[in-house]
């Protein structure tokens, strides 16, 4: 019975309830077919009636942009260049730029926090191999973090929870998120703003062009750059 159940335990499922209120909110967004919108096809369908909403709202369009953009990326739903791409041809590149990245940084801090809390400690069961990738990621999280977010070879949201397993600090999830995320969202945005009428769907590989992909790549390798100093200093003293 549940109320035999240990107070450790307990606490670990109450613990685990905001994880489970996104989960529970992803399923229902899917079901409810809402990734059905996040779309460019559907951005083109939509087009005259979100130009509309922003003409007439104003100020409050640009902060329901905020809302559903930092709520999508909570719940871990795909669509989030679309999104952004929206909000360059919405708002323009930097108004809409920048209001795409704070909604991601608030969105990722939301299942970061959702994650420590449920998860958080995890690594250190995990086994003496784990904590020392835990000890070492830790050590210099702002830099890796920052790596990881300027070049993201592995998906947003697992970006999102692997820190929260490792005990990162939220300034330092927060600040690494918002600067890594710069470059590739205000890249977006411009393409959205530079589209002029949406009819066509842009190439979403533009970040792989060479004009744009080699600074952020030097961007990475400058923010690797204290951590292999250190490493060599490390050896060096010992």
């Amino acid at each position: 019975m549940a109320d035999d159940a240990p107070p450790q335990q307990r606490y670990s499922a109450r613990r685990l309830l905001p994880l489970a209120l996104l989960a529970v909110a992803w399923i229902v967004f899917m079901l409810a077919g809402g990734h059905r919108y996040l779309t460019f096809s559907a951005l083109v369908l939509n087009r005259d009636w979100l130009c509309g909403l922003v003409q007439q709202w104003g100020v409050l369009a640009a902060l329901a942009y905020l809302a559903v953009y930092a709520m999508l990326v909570a719940l871990s739903v795909p669509g989030a260049v679309v999104l952004t791409i929206a909000g360059g041809f919405l708002f323009g590149t930097w108004v809409g730029g920048l209001i795409a990245v704070i909604g991601a940084t608030l969105g990722a801090t939301a299942i970061f926090l959702a994650a420590r809390a449920g998860l958080g400690g995890l690594a250190q069961r995990a086994g003496r191999f784990v904590s020392k990738l835990e000890a070492g990621f830790r050590g210099d999280a702002f830099n890796y973090l920052l790596v990881l977010r300027l070049v993201p070879i592995f998906p947003f949201w697992l970006v999102n929870l692997v820190p929260a397993l490792v005990g990162v600090r939220l300034q330092t999830f927060i600040l690494a998120t918002f600067l890594g995320i710069l470059p590739g969202t205000f890249v977006y945005a411009s393409l959205g703003n530079g589209l002029g009428s949406l009819v066509e769907e842009p190439d979403l590989a533009i970040i792989l062009n060479p004009s744009l992909l080699v600074p952020i790549i030097g961007l990475a390798l400058l923010a690797l750059f204290p951590v292999i100093y250190k490493r060599w200093r490390g050896k060096r003293l010992a």
